[in-house]
């Protein structure tokens, strides 16, 4: 079968692309730009385009289908050459399903925490020496690639993201999957370019709960209200399995799980990921895992790639690097450090750059989101608001949407880094949050001071 890629470079793309090439088949991709880790992973399976940009000869006639990744624009030349020919044309969710429909689907969907959740999932099966086809939508340690698909397993693991399909396909990615069992780890409104009220976004949560197969299961974070009464009013036919944060204690800067074996030592902490802890449970326990199995293989888990990433551990001081960027993860990710060292002053940087943190409609969302925090820094790049076709946020207003006349507020990248410079980190812990690329600042560098300072 020949597969052709229009947005290969995108991170679930290339993982897609690269697990049907380990299938046998066919495969050829385009892009009009391609960066690390894709570039890389894509050289090493000999994918990488010959030339970077979009040509319509690359879509030949013997082209099985193709797969549109959301990069793509509508009016792409070989997304308009492929429809000219009539070659079937696949978002990746949707290629994603076609090829799981006799498996058991499991979706894990949810605002925040579904990344951190699958890698629990996927940690704890690897332990216990189940095997799973699985898609993850970011890289994961221990995992060469992040798509896995098998003609021989039973399951497919799933992470669902609320986002749309493709260009030309509106529909949340995990509105296409029609889970057996789903996981929805809470709503916290996000991605206000496609879902500009609340109340849109949620409803994509509701027609979530209705594409599950009847008499699937859905397991959801009971501490989410609205989510609760979500699920208990939906009308579909379910089994439905409430989570929580479960009994634990920190005791030295370490998290204990309580059980019936005893108190257990964690490698990860803070109340949401303890509250993610929960939710894998149920998922691994319907996937064939017993409770004192999950248990024995959670306390080997180190957290997923970027998330609460500790990048220095010193004695006295501690450097930490998080995802977080939409206000529930911003407030989750800074309580749960404030909550750990609880002596040790905490330092904060908050990166805005996504569209929906940059646009003054949305910002009021990050209210009190950083207040457990004794230093607060928020960096924003002036050209990124540009770019994204918003109005620059006078800095009295990001002040006054976080409710916080103590923020500072920086725009400049050099400033930034001489104000952390003149700052000492005895007994501080500092903890950058961003989904870009940290104020363009050299974490190394940054280490190296909080270190030696």
């Amino acid at each position: 079968m020949k597969v052709h890629f229009i947005a290969i470079g995108g991170s679930a793309m290339h993982n897609l692309a690269i697990a049907l090439h380990l299938k046998g088949y066919n495969v050829t991709g385009s892009d009009d730009s391609i960066f690390e880790p894709s570039k890389s992973r894509l050289k090493k399976y000999g994918l990488h385009p010959e030339k970077i940009g979009w040509d319509r000869s690359r879509i030949s006639d013997d082209i099985d289908c193709v797969i549109l990744g959301m990069h793509a624009k509508e009016d792409n030349l070989e997304l308009e050459e492929a429809k000219k020919k009539s070659i079937k044309i696949y978002s990746y969710p949707e290629f994603i399903y076609e090829m799981s429909k006799e498996k058991t689907r499991v979706v894990i969907g949810g605002s925040h925490g579904k990344t951190s959740i699958t890698a629990m999932v996927l940690h704890v099966l690897s332990n216990n020496g189940i095997s799973v086809d699985y898609m993850v939508g970011a890289q994961l340690k221990g995992f060469e690639t992040m798509v896995h698909l098998t003609e021989e397993n039973d399951f497919i693991l799933l992470e669902g993201d609320e986002y749309l399909s493709s260009p030309i396909d509106r529909r949340p990615k995990f509105h296409l999957y029609k889970p057996n069992i789903a996981l929805l780890s809470g709503i916290s409104w996000d991605h206000i370019n496609v879902f500009p009220s609340k109340e849109e976004y949620s409803k994509q949560f509701e027609f979530f709960l209705d594409t599950i197969t009847s008499g699937g299961v859905i397991v959801y974070n009971q501490s989410d209200s609205a989510l609760s009464e979500m699920v208990l009013n939906c009308s579909n036919s379910l089994r439905k399995l409430e989570y929580s944060v479960p009994n634990h204690f920190i005791e030295n800067g370490i998290s204990y799980l309580s059980t019936d074996e005893g108190d257990l030592p964690l490698k990860i902490f803070g109340e949401h990921n303890l509250s993610n802890l929960s939710g894998a449970k149920l998922i691994c326990q319907l996937m064939g895992v017993h409770e004192e199995e999950f248990n024995q293989s959670i306390i080997t888990f180190e957290g997923a790639d970027k998330r609460l990433e500790p990048l220095l551990l010193e004695n006295d001081r501690a450097f930490f690097k998080d995802f977080a960027h939409s206000p529930s993860k911003v407030k989750a990710t800074t309580k749960a450090i404030k909550n750990q060292f609880k002596n040790r002053k905490l330092i904060t940087l908050l990166e805005l750059h996504t569209f929906s943190s940059l646009n003054e409609n949305f910002i009021g969302e990050y209210r009190d989101t950083l207040k457990r925090a004794d230093i607060k820094i928020l960096f924003y790049d002036p050209s990124a608001v540009e770019k994204k076709g918003l109005k620059n946020i006078s800095e009295t207003k990001i002040k006054n949407a976080f409710n916080d006349n103590n923020l500072i507020v920086f725009s400049n990248s050099n400033l930034l880094m001489n104000f952390l410079k003149e700052h000492e980190y005895v007994n501080s812990n500092l903890l950058f949050m961003s989904s870009g690329n940290y104020a363009s600042l050299n974490l190394d560098e940054i280490k190296d001071l909080v270190k030696n300072s």
